[in-house]
């Protein structure tokens, strides 16, 4: 351990606690960033200055196939806060630090309506832009009003609205043009104080419907979420994994009506003037070429996919983060051998 600057660097530092993989990797340099001073210092450390960079919040959507040749930014940047309010609507100012259903948690106890629909999906609130989570229906970018950031190159402060975030399917402007390029620490958003359910997705609709269930407010559908999610994806906790490994896809209409023709069971929804067909349909409908099972439920070794849902790849314990990239490319090669759609990675490779 060294000390650089007034903020502490560790040398050859262990990954395995913050990722949730649970994959072993070590990091050449590690710092945590717990206020902005330490943000600030850290822009001027040859450590910083003269290596790769890599931030992390809670490691849910990374998978480290080697050590991390550079420093690695832990973001422990912590506070929510009421900006401001009217009788429509209330901004809500959170530190990109605090764990993202801490935030949902904190939305929902007060009334507000927006973000109940991605409750308990894994990782921090810095990292959820950069991956436009979504679920159920609603996407960050929908409520979204601002994202603070620093310049990693010139230590400056930099908002970007977020009509300049180039918002997308699980994408945005950080995660192509400007990867790498802003440290994102901080997220502003901006919520419905009168009652405004999205209820529209299918799998959300049939538990209300089938358990009786009447929205009231935007705790029920947290409620709700959270019941769903926890009985359908594994805890990192328990079982390494980093919850959906891959993402949907999209066809356009032409592409769907040759596929429906030759498989007329096949799961879709329209979205856009765009089919969405959902990957886990099409990896549980794969199996492994040489023996033809489905996927759902295989296991490889110390790898495997997970039984309740086939998005989800798991790490049985030992798996090493090229074994994980290895089995996902089997996945990916199956799909395509079946139905010729190229399935993308939802986690980023390291």
């Amino acid at each position: 351990m060294k000390t650089s600057n007034g903020i502490k660097i560790i040398e050859n530092y262990d990954l395995v606690k913050l990722n949730t993989f649970g994959v072993f990797a070590n990091a050449q340099f590690f710092i945590e960033i717990n206020n902005e001073d330490d943000l600030k210092e850290l822009f001027s450390c040859p450590e910083f200055k003269d290596n790769k960079k890599l931030f992390l919040g809670g490691g849910s959507n990374v998978l480290f196939t080697k050590d991390f040749n550079g420093i690695v930014i832990l973001n422990k940047l912590k506070g929510i806060e009421i900006l401001d309010e009217n009788l429509d609507y209330v901004f809500i100012k959170s530190m990109g630090g605090e764990k993202w259903h801490d935030l949902v948690s904190f939305t929902v106890d007060r009334g507000y309506w927006g973000i109940e629909n991605l409750s308990l999906i894994p990782g921090t609130v810095g990292a959820a832009p950069v991956q436009n989570i979504g679920a159920y229906g609603v996407e960050i970018k929908d409520i979204l009003e601002n994202i603070e950031t620093y310049d990693i190159e010139k230590g400056e402060k930099k908002v970007f609205k977020k009509e300049e975030c180039e918002f997308g399917y699980r994408d945005s402007i950080f995660k192509n043009k400007l990867k790498n390029k802003y440290f994102i620490f901080a997220v502003t958003l901006k919520l419905n104080k009168k009652v405004n359910p999205n209820v529209s997705y299918k799998v959300l609709q049939e538990y209300l419907e089938k358990n009786k269930i009447e929205v009231k407010s935007s705790k029920d559908i947290s409620d709700v979420v959270v019941a769903i999610r926890k009985s359908k994806l594994p805890d990192p906790v328990l079982i390494g994994n980093a919850g959906s490994f891959f993402k949907n896809v999209y066809v356009n209409k032409q592409t769907f009506e040759k596929l429906i023709l030759k498989y007329p069971d096949l799961s879709f929804f329209e979205e856009d003037g765009m089919i969405k067909i959902p990957a886990g349909w099409l990896i549980e409908k794969c199996g492994p070429i040489e023996n033809g099972v489905s996927w759902k439920g295989y296991r490889k070794g110390n790898v495997g996919v997970h039984k309740r849902q086939a998005l989800v790849i798991v790490n049985y314990g030992g798996a090493t983060g090229e074994e994980i990239k290895n089995f996902s490319e089997e996945i990916i090669n199956s799909v395509y051998y079946k139905f010729g759609l190229k399935l993308e990675r939802e986690v980023n490779l390291i």
